[in-house]
């Protein structure tokens, strides 16, 4: 642990996806890098486990191999399921992976093993209890340690304990979206399965597999005119009675363990990227999918380009315009475009013609499959300076390993 008498580079606050892949990047950078996070790995992540391209892509990028995922589930055929009971499998091209299921003990640890064999101190039990901005900012640590740092990387989730040091405006404390997850084993199909139920537009229901007959199972709703917490956390009985959930599970499926719920920031806002002395990234920084609540993929790439703008150096002005003009040349149009689409679903015949469509033909099938995954952008079709050869067809992640 460095001492306040020595002035680090950067000190990541939260060692999940956002923070390792910072961390990650900026010792690759030459910078001095401290990361601490108050949960001890391996830790449980209440999440839904899916991994999709852009992520894979991501993850490839910063060196993770999947033989030191155990329990990593390539998905090679989605199941749609209508609100109006329709069923549409789309398969999903070749080439390299392009969405796996992997629980997020493993991922986070893994990444947390990572960063460790590449160089960054990381110190996990570790909470940030206070932060004062300044030049250097001043870090004070629950092991009694201050550090002195030019710049922190918060990656430290929905409720963010560097924002709130700052005095920052949080936003939403109880996040977009509200999910439900819980882990279930006897599952027959080993197909991933998206169901659109009426009452839960523009959300939906999920059963992500994993190996040995095992499943990620919940469902995602928007806090939108919607009840409290505990009472979407009591829908979780009706939503496991359904037919289409049913059907899903097979009849030997059972639970492991409680069902547990966690709220999902999805409001994007360039504004809330940095403050002072702090880049934030991940959930932190609201960046996740409001199409679909997904937010690894976008966890990791702002993880990357926080730690790449503090790396090219200059004042914070420039650091912090930098990394907010990356962020959203990257993400940012991508994130508005899914916030309009989200609006398209929020029926049941915009979610009914929307499988319909893409159940039409093998080509829909197989395309809707990479957009739905994060193949290429959300707003290609709209981002000109994005166009290029194969921009419709690029290759899967782990190509040469999967």
């Amino acid at each position: 642990m460095t001492a306040a008498r020595e002035e680090l580079d950067v000190v990541v606050v939260g060692a999940g996806p956002a923070g390792c892949a910072a961390a990650i990047t900026a010792v690759r950078e030459g910078l001095r890098v401290l990361v601490v996070d108050k949960a001890t790995f391996p830790r449980d992540k209440t999440c839904g486990d899916g991994l999709t391209t852009a992520a894979l892509r991501d993850l490839e990028r910063l060196g993770l191999s999947l033989g030191v995922l155990p329990s990593a589930m390539p998905v090679h055929e989605t199941v749609l399921v209508s609100p109006s009971g329709r069923r549409v499998t789309l398969p999903m091209p070749g080439g390299g992976l392009h969405t796996v299921v992997v629980p997020r003990l493993e991922l986070d640890a893994a990444l947390v093993a990572l960063a460790r064999s590449v160089g960054v101190d990381v110190h996990d039990g570790v909470a940030l209890e206070g932060l004062v901005d300044g030049d250097p900012a001043v870090a004070r640590l629950s092991n009694g340690f201050t550090v002195r740092t030019r710049w922190v990387i918060a990656a430290d989730g929905q409720y963010s304990p560097t924002r709130r040091a700052l005095g920052v405006r949080s936003g939403p404390e109880l996040g977009t979206w509200h999910a439900v997850r819980q882990y279930f084993s006897g599952v027959d199909d080993a197909r991933l399965s998206v169901l659109f139920e009426a009452d839960l537009l523009p959300g939906y229901a999920w059963v992500f597999p994993l190996p040995d007959g095992r499943a990620n199972v919940g469902f995602g709703v928007l806090r939108d005119g919607r009840a409290r917490g505990k009472e979407l956390r009591a829908l979780w009985p009706d939503v496991l009675a359904r037919a289409s959930m049913r059907e899903a599970l097979g009849p030997r499926a059972c639970p492991e363990g409680a069902h547990r719920a966690w709220p999902i920031p999805s409001v994007y806002d360039p504004a809330r990227l940095a403050a002072g002395p702090a880049l934030f990234a991940g959930d932190a920084a609201s960046v996740v999918d409001p199409l679909t609540g997904e937010g690894i993929a976008q966890a990791l790439e702002t993880g990357m380009l926080a730690a790449t703008s503090i790396a090219r150096a200059g004042s914070r002005p420039t650091v912090r315009a930098r990394y907010v003009s990356l962020v959203d040349r990257a993400l940012g149009r991508d994130l508005r475009f899914a916030g309009r689409l989200q609006r398209l679903l929020r029926s049941p015949l915009g979610a009914r013609a929307s499988i319909r469509a893409a159940g039409l033909t093998p080509w829909t099938r197989r395309n809707f499959a990479r957009w739905m995954y994060e193949d290429y952008p959300r707003a290609l079709i709209l981002t000109p300076d994005r166009w290029g050869p194969r921009m419709f067809t690029p290759p899967g992640a782990y190509g040469s390993s999967s």
